[in-house]
């Protein structure tokens, strides 16, 4: 597989440059798929949002479907793209700060809020967003909106989908920022034996 692609550090800032794992060889390509895949979602929903404009001001008729379904691509769009964003370093962060530390300090500010606040965040969606959909589920839960979409269990899938994807990419970086502080920055770039 290729190696897992990240943003042009002219437009990100400077990046932290941290050493590929074999987790992180295993997981960052699937994440960069599903993120290129998903981003194809942004192009369906303006296609849909244009269509829906179209009906309802050129022949007055809005369709109900058309809005939830909006709404259902950009949830699944923007939950799908967390763990890529995650991966490829492209989420937000206060890089007025940020970008004038030192890597090391970089890797440790990283290190702390992938533990202190990313999993414990992530764990917390994932355990509470199940029976959520779960009880949808059972209930066969459709849209309360005349001519609304069925199978909102479905769109509420998203939450733990999206969430476990996430798990996957902070588990990924925080195997790389922990090669990166205690086994030396070099790490295992794939050709030497030692594994995080």
């Amino acid at each position: 597989m290729d190696e897992p692609r990240s943003l042009d550090s002219s437009i990100a800032g400077p990046a932290l440059e941290l050493p590929q794992t074999r987790l992180s060889r295993a997981v960052d390509p699937w994440l960069v798929r599903i993120g290129e895949w998903s981003s194809w979602l942004w192009l369906i929903l303006v296609a849909i949002i244009v269509v829906n404009v179209i009906l309802r001001y050129a022949f007055g008729e809005g369709r109900i479907e058309f809005e939830e379904i909006q709404w259902h691509i950009y949830a699944a769009g923007f939950l799908l793209g967390l763990g890529y964003a995650l991966q490829a370093d492209a989420h937000i962060r206060v890089d007025v700060l940020h970008e004038r530390f030192p890597p090391g300090l970089k890797a440790w500010i990283e290190l702390y809020g992938l533990l202190l606040l990313a999993l414990p965040f992530i764990l917390v969606m994932l355990v509470y967003s199940a029976p959520f959909v779960r009880a949808s589920f059972e209930l066969g839960e459709v849209s309360v909106s005349p001519g609304g979409l069925p199978y909102r269990w479905a769109i509420k899938a998203m939450l733990p989908l999206g969430f476990a994807l996430l798990l996957l990419a902070a588990l990924s970086r925080l195997s790389r920022v922990w090669t990166f502080l205690f086994l030396g920055s070099g790490g295992d770039n794939g050709s030497g034996s030692r594994n995080a």
